[in-house]
């Protein structure tokens, strides 16, 4: 096990920054995860961290020791590619010990660490197949178990699951959360799940063009955002934003509404689908028109069009709801669910007049 560290690195290629003057520690032990839109940089950070991808400026240290100029074999580290990359001639056993045979150990070495990782993965009984006679699932435990089989201070893992359908992606995801619990080895993991990133990590990491805009348990992010970015990115449906402006100390915005505010520069508020709420005509502090319901079984999601032609999403547990699409409804939430942001995108601290809910 190892702490990792990055120490201003920055990465350009030719004329394009991709990865700009990023400070992060990781500590021995711990899962961390990388999330964020598709050209953030999160997978181009990974293989920094890695080695497959030289530092343009910057310094990456693994357990304390700085590896920038240290080539990928020697790093200590283990990657788990989104392709399994699994040896097509080979069986599992092989695959999974390949890494080992070119190390130059025994045979009896090897099969026996084979075994112990194939035992952990639940793939010991699969050892004589050959990757094509696997589900996706077998083939990326093989593949997990290639990595494993080396005993790496750090688990590297750029988006394992993505090929994987939902039902899969959801027990492989258990399967990593136990693998990290019975082996404690730090590991850092690339997304673009948020599901993923909210389940599996002790803290995530938020990277927006390059740069991390906010580091912080899954609880921390969704909770607290530091920016609007990072508000609009965690949660699924997204958070709503409603533009609004000051007048006369009142914020006033789409759909009817007036909020009394103590704070100045608010450019948008934000609340989240399951903070707003149907209310009887009248009642709510927004109105607009019923546009769509989604029935999710267990839950239902809303969407309601505000005067701008802006539409906010509603989640809403239990039965129906009852009203119907095309008809005007009226929703209220209460304030502590507001978020505040300035223009620049920055999150404000509430200062809103005392008043349980709207």
């Amino acid at each position: 096990m190892a702490s990792v560290e990055l120490r201003g690195v920055s990465k350009s290629f030719h004329t394009i920054d991709v990865i700009r003057d990023v400070d992060l520690r990781i500590e021995d032990g711990e899962f961390v995860v990388f999330v964020g839109p598709s050209g953030c940089g999160k997978s181009t950070l990974l293989r920094m961290v890695a080695g497959l991808i030289p530092v343009t400026r910057g310094e990456v240290a693994i357990d304390g020791e700085a590896v920038t100029d240290v080539p990928a074999s020697a790093r200590g580290v283990a990657f788990v590619f989104q392709s399994y990359a699994l040896y097509p001639h080979m069986n599992v056993e092989r695959n999974i010990g390949f890494a080992l045979e070119t190390a130059g150990q025994r045979k009896e070495a090897i099969r026996a660490k084979v075994k112990e990782v194939a035992r952990l993965l639940k793939v010991d009984h699969l050892l004589g197949r050959r990757p094509r006679e696997l589900s996706g699932g077998q083939r990326q435990r093989v593949a997990i178990g290639r990595a494993l089989v080396r005993k790496p201070e750090v688990f590297l893992f750029d988006e394992p699951l993505s090929n994987l359908d939902t039902d899969l992606r959801a027990e492989m995801r258990v399967e990593i959360a136990r693998l990290h619990k019975e082996l404690g080895t730090t590991m850092i993991y690339v997304t673009h799940d948020q599901v993923e990133a909210m389940t599996l990590a002790d803290r995530i990491v938020v990277l927006n063009a390059g740069r991390i805009e906010q580091v912080g348990s899954p609880s921390e992010l969704y909770h607290a955002p530091a920016s609007r970015f990072v508000a609009g990115f965690i949660g699924s449906p997204r958070m709503n934003f409603l533009k609004v402006r000051d007048e006369a100390g009142v914020l006033t915005g789409a759909g009817g509404l007036a909020l009394p505010v103590g704070l100045p520069g608010v450019a948008e508020i934000g609340l989240r689908p399951e903070a707003l709420r149907l209310v009887a005509p009248g009642e709510g502090a927004i109105s607009g028109r019923l546009e769509r319901i989604e029935d999710l079984g267990h839950e239902h999601h809303a969407y309601v069009r505000l005067s701008d032609d802006s539409v906010v999403a509603l989640r809403l547990p239990g039965r129906v709801p009852a009203a119907t699409v095309d008809e005007t409804v009226a929703l209220g939430f209460d304030r502590d669910d507001l978020y505040l942001f300035a223009e620049d995108g920055r999150r404000l601290a509430p200062a809103l007049r005392q008043g349980a809910a709207a």
